[in-house]
């Protein structure tokens, strides 16, 4: 089993899919034709993240956004490099966490529209290389 996508329901569509595509890395690619607005973010060729204009009128019980947290997994670590490097290139303030007893670190980005977006690699990956 895999994570098929995630949906982030936000009054901040443009600043949240600048995000995913300038920093995460992802790429804006086909969406069907919904009566809404949003855009599908792709990855490895799959539309991963989906996200929502929240602008329509809103439904008793339901907040915008409406998903806590999403997390990548980041296995190679020139991808986490990379991903270091768009961070600090765009000004992206973040959190880092070991995680207990499993060897891997996490990058926590809190995005305007609330939603936080977690990175999370091997420690091996994430060690800086000595030159």
């Amino acid at each position: 089993m895999h994570l098929d996508h995630a949906t982030i329901v936000t009054p901040d569509l443009d600043a949240t899919r600048r995000f995913f595509v300038d920093v995460a890395g992802l790429t804006e690619g086909a969406r069907p034709p919904f009566g809404v607005g949003g855009y599908w973010l792709y990855a490895d060729g799959r539309p991963v993240i989906h996200l929502v204009d929240s602008t329509l009128p809103s439904q008793t019980g339901r907040t915008s956004p409406r998903i806590d947290h999403i997390a990548f997994r980041i296995d190679d670590a020139q991808a986490w490099h990379a991903l270091l490097a768009r961070l600090e290139t765009a000004g992206v303030v973040y959190q880092s966490a070991d995680v207990p007893l499993s060897g891997e670190v996490q990058l926590f980005v809190a995005l305007a529209s609330s939603v936080v977006v977690e990175f999370v690699t091997a420690a091996r990956n994430a060690a800086r290389a000595s030159f």
